[in-house]
Formats: structure tokens, C-alpha cells, sequence
């Protein structure tokens, strides 16, 4: 945390971060949450026949905009990208970079870890914000093609559903998570030893350890939409 305190010393490493961290996921959590938005109308279509259709285009923006954006892009991340950093960081603590990097009087904490940790909550913001119109998105298209509903009742279960709150919550969700993964990333990975074997030990255990915080964290979180509400 010191190392925030000195933003010129990572500045250049943190944009760098930023692109590989979310830039270069925005793709395949585009593609996912995509088809969680469609998923999610087609499902409340048919389990909610009894209910006016405009409940369709309310369920998905529920759906999205607390509970499967933020997670499933999480997830995402955590596979792409926490899998990544724990894998990076674990070579260069079995080949002695990192004892080299002391060496020479530099800071592994400021240098690696303080941007990634710092670009992985901020880039969560715009990778939330953007998978839930993705799938809100989808949604809508899927109920015209599939639900027989109209742009009109769609747009009036989602303004049903809709307040400042839930997308708030919904971007702190995503921050937090984003803070998650890059800090047990770097964590995990600077546990590594065993040379190649434990470089790959130390990813399958960076991906495990990532998802199991991002679930408990969820339920933690849950009393805090209350509150921003």
C-alpha cells in the first residue's frame, strides 16, 4: 500500500497493466456475458408464463446488474488473467529474478505488483459497466426473436428494475473482485518454488484460490446492496 503513496514510480507499468489486464479481456467477457443475458431471457420467458412479458426485460437487468456481470467477468478474469499473473510472477521466483531484483535495490512489491493490483481495479470498472449493457443487450434481442415480446415491454421491465444503486453496487462488486484476483495472483504466484513443475502448480492453484475468495467474497458482499440502496 506504500507504493500507491509514489504513483510515478509504477505509472508507466500500471497502463501496461491495464491493457493486458482489461483491454485484452474485453473480448471473451463481452462474448460471456452476451450469452448469460440471453440465457437468462430465454429462461425467464418460459419459467414466467403466467406473467406480463415486461417481467422478462426486469429479470434480466436483476440478473446483470447484481449478480452476473460482475461474477462471471470475475471469473473470466480470473482464468485469463489471475492464472496469468500467478504464472509470470512464479517464474521469475524460481529463476531468481526477484532476488536479483533486491539485488540491485529494487522493489518487487512497487514494480510488479502494486500495478497490477491497481490496473485490475480499475479496469473492472469499465468491464462491469460494459458486460451488463452486453447482456442487457442480448437480452432484449433474444426476447424479440424468441419471446414474442416488444422493444416497449422490454424497455419497461428494465426501467422497472433500474436505479443508481444497483449499478453502484454492481461496480464495487467489480472492484473489489478486481482487487482479488490481481492481489492473490501476485500472492500466490510469489509462493512459487519447484522449478517448472511448481510454476504450473502455482497457476492451478492461483485459478482455485482466486474463484473460491471470489464466491465467499459474493456472499459477503451481499448485505451492501441493502446499504447502497
Amino acid at each position: 500500500m506504500l507504493a500507491l503513496l509514489h504513483p510515478r514510480d509504477h505509472v508507466r507499468e500500471t497502463f501496461r497493466q491495464a491493457k493486458a489486464i482489461g483491454v485484452d479481456s474485453l473480448p471473451l467477457v463481452l462474448l460471456v456475458a452476451t450469452l448469460s443475458g440471453s440465457i437468462l431471457a430465454q429462461q425467464s420467458g418460459y419459467q414466467f408464463t403466467d406473467l406480463p412479458l415486461w417481467i422478462v426485460g426486469n429479470a434480466v437487468a436483476a440478473g446483470m446488474l447484481t449478480e452476473l456481470a460482475p461474477l462471471l467477468s470475475a471469473i473470466i478474469m480470473a482464468g485469463r488473467v489471475g492464472a496469468g499473473i500467478g504464472a509470470e510472477l512464479g517464474t521469475m521466483k524460481v529463476t531468481d529474478q526477484l532476488d536479483a531484483m533486491r539485488t540491485l535495490g529494487r522493489d518487487p512489491v512497487e514494480e510488479l505488483i502494486t500495478p497490477r493490483v491497481v490496473a485490475g481495479a480499475v479496469m473492472m470498472v469499465p468491464i462491469v459497466v460494459l458486460a451488463n449493457i452486453a447482456g442487457i443487450w442480448s437480452g432484449w434481442i433474444t426476447g424479440l426473436a424468441m419471446l414474442d415480446m416488444t422493444t416497449h415491454e422490454y424497455v419497461y421491465g428494465v426501467q422497472s428494475y433500474y436505479h443508481s444503486a444497483a449499478l453502484i453496487f454492481s461496480i464495487l462488486k467489480g472492484v473489489f473482485f478486481g482487487v482479488t484476483i490481481t492481489f492473490i495472483g501476485c500472492y500466490v504466484g510469489l509462493q512459487a518454488e519447484g522449478g517448472a513443475a511448481g510454476v504450473g502448480r502455482t497457476a492451478r492453484n492461483t485459478v482455485v484460490a482466486i474463484i473460491v475468495a471470489l464466491m465467499v467474497l459474493d456472499v459477503v458482499l451481499a448485505p451492501l446492496y441493502k446499504a447502497v440502496g
